[in-house]
């Protein structure tokens, strides 16, 4: 790109080219400012029939099929994925006309859970700053919030282990899921380390850039904190101090980047889910989440998981948890591709059902990747 300024012959030259250009432009948006208001108007509509039968004002699998619709029929030039980031601030946007919905997430803001947030509901909603996966279990269950967000999964570090934990007494159903790129950045006040004797992050992010911290960093101590955020507002105050954070968290603490992408695994991603208590119907991409447990006897296990391959259905995650209550025994936490409202994913979960020493079913739900 050229940026010496241009004479005022040949800036005029450009006027006139542009000209005709933006009056089309104009025009344009004109028909989206019309159109907009219109969807607007309809979805006030929506919302007088969902309040004339109690009916949820936010439903992921419907906005799924109109996110899967906008895939199917874009026809370029723009993106799909940006497209669908628009439709989604869109329907929040029309949303919020019908009631702004209330969303517990870990705070405070800028973590990795409020960007989730953002990507599975848009921004025009009300979020509830929670210090704790528990306490966002608790505002869902107590009506503090109509729904939660929590990571469930890291794909370097596994399973998020407490998360796993309350899902198996909590009332809750999982009622969607979305997947974020974790991208860490060392943060600092100036962007000079010099002086610092602390890097702050939360304990996942740490563990996800120990080896890069063991090269470049091996002297510095290293301190666990509550959330990537906290970390980010203590390096904001103290000098002394650098975090680990992305780029919401940089932005909103008015931090400098020392270091990008330091990550030990450059795919990093964390799966989240968002709890509430409502049923999904169907949606074109639907996955199902299972709590199990095997009875006492050789082969149980296999003979568990078995109807699923029987019946055709793909399994995408095992993983077991000690029963803390019950020495030496496990629970099995299950997902697979489907809802439970196909023919063939009911018949296999019947089967499982009848022969497990512990079964719960957390529900049918969208996904978003």
């Amino acid at each position: 790109m050229n940026n010496t300024p241009l004479t005022p012959e040949i800036q005029a030259e450009v006027d006139r080219d542009l000209a005709p250009i933006r009056v089309e432009i104009d025009a344009v948006d004109a028909q989206l400012l019309r159109l907009l208001n219109e969807r607007a108007k309809l979805a006030q509509r929506v919302g007088e029939v969902k309040q004339k039968y109690e009916q949820p004002v936010y439903r992921p699998e419907r906005e799924s099929v109109v996110l899967e619709k906008i895939a199917t029929q874009n026809p370029g030039p723009l993106p799909t994925a940006t497209l669908q980031t628009l439709w989604r601030e869109v329907m929040s946007a029309c949303r919020a006309m019908e009631e702004p919905v209330k969303v517990a997430y870990l705070g405070p803001a800028g973590t990795y859970t409020e960007q989730a947030m953002f990507k599975q509901f848009g921004h025009a909603i009300v979020g509830v700053d929670c210090v704790s996966i528990d306490d966002i279990f608790h505002a869902v269950e107590a009506g503090g919030a109509t729904f939660g967000v929590v990571p469930i999964e890291n794909s370097i570090e596994g399973a998020i282990n407490r998360t796993m934990d309350l899902l198996l007494n909590s009332p809750l159903r999982v009622c969607a899921e979305v997947s974020l790129a974790i991208q860490h950045s060392l943060l600092h006040s100036t962007g000079n380390m010099d002086g610092v004797t602390t890097i702050v992050a939360h304990p996942q992010a740490l563990a996800q850039c120990y080896a890069w911290l063991k090269q470049h960093y091996p002297h510095v101590t290293q301190k666990p904190v509550s959330s990537n955020a906290q970390g980010a507002k203590m390096a904001q105050e103290d000098a002394s101090v650098a975090c680990i954070a992305g780029d919401s968290a940089a932005m909103m603490y008015e931090l400098q980047k020392v270091a990008i992408g330091i990550q030990d695994d450059a795919n990093n991603r964390t799966r989240f889910v968002v709890l509430g208590k409502q049923v999904c119907s169907p949606s074109p991409a639907d996955k199902t989440s299972l709590i199990l447990a095997a009875p006492n006897k050789a082969g149980s296990v296999f003979a568990l998981i078995e109807p699923l391959a029987r019946h055709g259905v793909s399994m995408v995650r095992f993983e077991s948890r000690p029963a803390k209550q019950k020495g030496w025994e496990y629970y099995f936490y299950i997902d697979f591709v489907g809802h439970v409202d196909e023919p063939h994913v009911a018949a296999a979960l019947k089967e499982i059902e009848a022969q497990a020493a512990f079964y719960k079913c957390l529900g049918s739900y969208p996904v978003t990747a």
